[in-house]
């Protein structure tokens, strides 16, 4: 069930790249991620033991080096590796997005001709292209690391080429040294770190879609009371037209909607004198904006310029920073409520 399992998550991950491909411009790049994730859905696919026996079924012996199965697996890898590639050249500073396409070409048509050597003279040189073909792209990877979504979504996609990389070169020394192979209808000694490998990849080449729909998600939790209390106060703010059909979009709705009513309760713009010049302390403005939302007919004035994002700090920061004092003061209402 494992290995069924393991199989399905990536051809989900890959229908996702080809749904992203789908809604956006199908670039070089983004096709070659797409081709990527598939060869290794593919090979996931073929490494089930019930499967490969059905692929080896397919064809009579003699056509390739090996049993088909195992061809198509080590091929699906390669091609993987090839079509990674595509996307580690495009890193590259000397390769221009106007050559990126001609570059491809060449990569690809070199995949092709090794692809049929390996199906037709040695699985051995096909898990050395691969692992050759993933230490590039894992020299890449490296390269380009950093601590944002797309960087750390390339650090997941870097290490399950690393794995890739490891495994082929195992499988080169297993086969130099004529060690036993898996007899039909058994999974491979390798399979479960080529699984893990497998999963490493296609969550790689989804995870900026993860993390940002988690973190939509998390926003809208922290934002609900605040935005609550807000549309109660000021539905027209919501705009009637047609609503976010995605949490992301779900999101940015929410915080505008908040920031509009926020303006609204504020006199729609208008300064006053007995608001003061707002703290630089974010927390600090947070908390005393946080409070007059909850209480706007208290002792509190605010205006225009307490409700404007603090320099430094995007509406979706500001309105969470708002929201989490919101969301403490509830907190502490509701201890002193129990309490009395």
């Amino acid at each position: 069930m494992t290995l069924w399992s393991t199989a399905l998550l990536v051809w989900i991950a890959a229908g996702a790249r080809v749904g992203r491909v789908m809604v956006k411009p199908a670039t070089t790049a983004r096709v070659a991620i797409v081709v990527a994730v598939a060869s290794v859905a593919l090979a996931a696919t073929v490494a089930v033991p019930e499967i490969a026996l059905a692929v080896d079924n397919l064809l009579p012996r003699g056509l390739v080096s090996g049993a088909l199965s195992d061809g198509v697996v080590v091929a699906a890898w390669q091609l993987f590796a090839i079509a990674t590639s595509v996307v580690a050249a495009a890193a590259w500073p000397v390769v221009s997005r106007v050559n990126l396409r001609r570059v491809a070409t060449c990569i690809y048509g070199v995949g092709a001709v090794t692809v049929t050597l390996t199906l037709c003279w040695s699985f051995t040189f096909g898990w050395l292209v691969t692992a050759l073909a993933s230490a590039f792209v894992v020299v890449t990877g490296v390269r380009n690391l950093d601590w944002t979504t797309l960087g750390r979504g390339i650090a997941i996609y870097t290490s399950g080429t690393a794995l890739v990389a490891a495994l082929s070169a195992a499988q080169i020394r297993r086969a130099v040294t004529d060690a036993p192979r898996a007899s039909p209808g058994e999974a491979d000694w390798a399979w479960p770190l080529f699984a893990v490998a497998a999963l490493l990849v296609a969550l790689g080449a989804i995870w900026i879609v993860v993390e940002l729909w988690l973190r939509a998600r998390l926003l809208l939790r922290r934002i609900g009371p605040l935005h609550r209390t807000m549309i109660e106060r000021f539905p027209e703010v919501i705009a009637h037209g047609r609503p976010g059909t995605s949490t992301q979009l779900v999101a940015s709705d929410q915080v505008a909607q908040i920031m509009d009513a926020l303006y609204l309760q504020s006199g729609g713009g208008v300064e006053s004198v007995a608001a003061g010049v707002p703290p630089r302390s974010i927390p600090e403005r947070a908390a005393r904006v946080a409070e007059w939302a909850r209480n706007p007919l208290g002792d509190i004035v605010i205006d225009a310029r307490w409700i404007a994002p603090p320099d430094g700090l995007s509406a979706r920061g500001w309105v969470r920073a708002i929201a989490r004092s919101f969301r403490s003061a509830d907190r502490v209402g509701a201890r002193n409520s129990v309490s009395r």
